[in-house]
C-alpha cells in the first residue's frame, strides 16, 4: 500500500513559502518538493479551500501563506487534507462471520484507535512557526557548520 505523504510534502511546501516575501508558484514550489506543479496546485487548492493559502494570478502571482503560522497546527492541515488515514496497515474483511477474524479485528482496531488519537492529539500541539523556527536554528548550524 502506498503511503500518503501529502501532509509532509505541504510542511516542506509551506516551509519554503513562510521563507519568502513573495508569491511561489506552482513550477517553483514542484521543484522544491520534487513533484508535479499539478500536484502542487490540487494541494495548495485545500488548502487554499482551507483559509491557509492564497492564490495570485498573473505574472508575479503564485500561492502565499495567509494564515498565522503561530495558529495553525498540523491537525489544521491535516484536516484540510481531508484527514486521509493515517496508517497505510489495516483490518482484513474476507470473511466477517468468521469468528477468528472477529477476535483479530476487535484487538486491532482498538489498537489503531488508541494510537490515531495520540497521534492527532500531537499534531494538535505542533505549530507551523514551532517547524518554521526549528528550520531557521537547522539552517543557522548548517552556514556556521560551512564557514
Amino acid at each position: 500500500m502506498k503511503k500518503d505523504s501529502r501532509l509532509s510534502s505541504v510542511l516542506h511546501a509551506i516551509l519554503h513559502m513562510a521563507e519568502q516575501d513573495k508569491p511561489m508558484t506552482s513550477d517553483v514550489l514542484a521543484m522544491c518538493m520534487k513533484t508535479n506543479p499539478v500536484v502542487v496546485r490540487r494541494t495548495m487548492g485545500l488548502l487554499r479551500n482551507a483559509g491557509l493559502v492564497t492564490s495570485e494570478r498573473g505574472h508575479s502571482g503564485g500561492w502565499r501563506i495567509c494564515a498565522d503560522l503561530n495558529k495553525v497546527t498540523l491537525y489544521d492541515l491535516h484536516d484540510a487534507l481531508g484527514e486521509p488515514s493515517i496508517f497505510a496497515i489495516g483490518n482484513r474483511h474476507e470473511r466477517p462471520d468468521c469468528l477468528v477474524e472477529q477476535a483479530v479485528n476487535a484487538a486491532l482496531d482498538d489498537a489503531f484507535a488508541d494510537a490515531q488519537a495520540l497521534l492527532i492529539s500531537r499534531f494538535k500541539t505542533v505549530t507551523l512557526a514551532k517547524l518554521a523556527d526549528d528550520f531557521a536554528h537547522r539552517h543557522a548550524k548548517y552556514r556556521q557548520q560551512k564557514e
